[in-house]
């Protein structure tokens, strides 16, 4: 119950209630995102990153697909 009420207050302290209603959280969702972004793009997890194995994946599909268009 501790927990409830301090994220109660917490998210009472966000600006915007009357105007905006639950839309005043967007921009911390916005944020969020690009920080995601960011992380797949640039963080190496061993010797790759989210897009060198997203790029390496869809090279593979499209080879499997021209070599059944051969068959």
């Amino acid at each position: 119950m501790l927990v409830s009420k301090r994220l109660k207050r917490l998210l009472q302290l966000v600006p915007g209630k009357q105007r905006f209603g639950t839309y005043r959280f967007l921009p911390f969702f916005f944020l969020l995102g690009g920080a995601m972004e960011w992380f797949m793009i640039n963080v190496r997890i061993g010797k790759e990153t989210f897009y060198d194995v997203y790029r390496r994946k869809r090279s593979e599909r499209q080879y499997a697909a021209r070599m059944e268009k051969r068959e």
